[in-house]
């Protein structure tokens, strides 16, 4: 015991790293849980997260493993987390607008995408201020660029959620996915480039779960027409990316996976805009592809194709 006594108080970083430390220990714990004895524990779990992050000048690692421990909670725990809201909100926001640790940025709009699997349509009280907020991190030219793939993507996954609700924020969602669509970057910049097909991928899983989100079985609900007059500019988004002979495996799956949407969705009203040799030359290639998931999907997608064109 005289060895411990001499190393307290612990110095202020080393304080961090053992908080940091029982985030990991914790996240670990709860992987290995079954959800209904999570739910036992997750109100003093729980309550441990929200007093690391509430500690004043509290390092930005600390932040984010407990936004990450968090996150674990979150998908183990469900549409229970719920009961939390109220008290995690406040972080929520403050961790969102935190553009200069973008790292503690980061962590929050991957909490944003999990709250939107977890809550489903339920996520609607909130959407407003977190829409709000994940625009304004878009719109900060000092927010580091890694951060913003995720956001747009996040757009996908607040679209799936809410569904055709989801109509009301379209006009600026579209905006923002377009200017981004129009980036130009050096291809011999080798970091930038890479960033450039994390963000392609990122604008093509917003728009995925915008198709499958404005959907709805009930003709009165359905909003697809609101996204009819964009439908060219991402095809155009679509030859793009199959010209490109740079492009990732992911971002080849991703774009298979948005024209199956669109086709399968739209019908044969689509079918002036997606008859091109970019679209089938896409399809080829991910048909040919190694990866099993890319190869799946492509396939699907031109399946869909070959119904539309059988019309």
């Amino acid at each position: 015991s005289s060895g411990i006594n001499a190393e307290w108080p612990l110095r202020p970083g080393q304080f961090n790293d053992l908080q940091s430390l029982l985030c990991a220990t914790l996240q670990a714990v709860l992987r290995r849980m079954q959800p209904g004895d999570a739910l036992q524990i997750s109100d003093t779990v729980m309550s441990a997260f929200l007093m690391m992050m509430s500690a004043n000048n509290q390092s930005s690692a600390v932040q984010e493993d407990a936004l990450m421990a968090i996150t674990t909670l979150l998908e183990i725990t469900g549409c229970h987390f719920a009961k939390y809201m109220d008290s995690f909100w406040p972080y929520l926001l403050a961790s969102l607008q935190n553009h200069a640790e973008y790292s503690v940025c980061g962590a929050a709009v991957g909490v944003v995408g999990d709250m939107c699997r977890a809550f489903g349509n339920e996520i609607g009280s909130f959407t407003d201020k977190l829409m709000e907020l994940l625009v304004a991190a878009l719109s900060n030219a000092n927010l580091h660029q890694s951060i913003k793939p995720s956001i747009l993507s996040t757009f996908g996954d607040i679209a799936m959620a809410i569904g055709p609700a989801f109509v009301k924020y379209l006009p600026v969602v579209v905006h923002i996915l377009q200017q981004a669509s129009s980036a130009n970057v050096d291809k011999n910049d080798y970091e930038m480039w890479d960033y450039f097909n994390e963000l392609r991928e990122g604008i093509i899983e917003a728009y995925c779960g915008i198709v499958q989100g404005l959907k709805h079985d009930d003709p009165a609900q359905n909003q697809l027409e609101a996204l009819r007059p964009h439908l060219q500019i991402i095809v155009q988004l679509l030859m793009g990316v199959s010209e490109d002979k740079d492009k990732t495996e992911s971002l080849t799956t991703a774009a298979c996976g948005l024209l199956g949407d669109i086709v399968s969705t739209y019908g044969s009203s689509v079918k002036h805009l997606v008859q091109f040799d970019g679209i089938s030359n896409l399809l080829a290639q991910g048909r040919r592809s190694r990866s099993v998931k890319t190869k799946h999907t492509a396939t699907w997608a031109s399946k869909e194709m070959k119904k539309i064109n059988a019309l």
